[in-house]
């Protein structure tokens, strides 16, 4: 885990995520976009933005190292002001979609794409509100309980989808209970960015069939 004894900074995010100079430059506009924007509208908590580069930019990067591809379609729920969804976007070859309710957080991040050039679709909406389509992955950050976020997220998915979420200090409660209605592969990892903070990588998503098979797991 990176030292969060003080603010990682745009360098020190380069030498832990090793992105070419270009794709620096252009998470330095975002950087630069999401400070100028926050004055008026509140798209992340302020406190987070004196360390911006590790609480946003390398938590959302992280993600990309856990991917068993590289290129594909990508689903971000509940994108916010990008994270994760902007950061793949620019990071990778990944055909990104990002899903938000927000018309704000939209206008935001449609900003940063046409100044970053990123490859990113945007969706306006709620996700119970979105024609689904599917993904190769599917990623949220900070968006529902588990189990509230598999119902959420299985529209989108197909039989390999991948299915990136960053949890927090509740993630075994939160597997547990969503184990309750789901049947999954579960690999845990703890996060680059906070001691607290975890990262499910979930595979071979598939609904319990009924309430006995259920109670036969518990």
């Amino acid at each position: 885990m990176a030292d969060q004894t003080k603010a990682l900074g745009s360098g020190g995010f380069q030498n832990v995520s090793n992105v070419s100079r270009e794709t620096l430059d252009k998470l330095i506009i975002y950087g630069g976009l999401l400070e100028k924007w926050q004055k008026a509208i509140n798209l992340v908590g302020k406190s987070t933005l004196k360390d911006l580069w590790r609480r946003h930019m390398l938590d959302s990067y992280q993600l990309l190292d856990l991917a068993s591809k590289k290129s594909g379609s990508w689903i971000d729920l509940g994108s916010g002001a990008g994270f994760p969804a902007l950061v793949v976007a620019i990071c990778s070859e990944f055909d990104v979609h990002a899903i938000e309710s927000d018309q704000r957080k939209c206008l935001f991040m449609s900003n940063v794409s046409r100044e970053t050039s990123a490859n990113l679709t945007l969706h306006r909406g709620r996700i119970e509100e979105i024609s689904p389509f599917s993904a190769d992955v599917i990623s949220a950050r900070a968006l529902a309980p588990l189990d509230k976020l598999l119902d959420l997220a299985a529209p989108f998915a197909h039989k390999e989808t991948e299915f990136l979420f960053l949890k927090g200090q509740d993630v075994d409660e939160e597997l547990t209970k969503a184990s309750k209605c789901w049947i999954m592969d579960v690999e845990k990892r703890c996060s680059l960015t906070s001691e607290d903070g975890h990262i499910l990588k979930i595979t071979g998503l598939r609904r319990r069939s009924s309430s006995r098979e259920a109670e036969n797991h518990e």
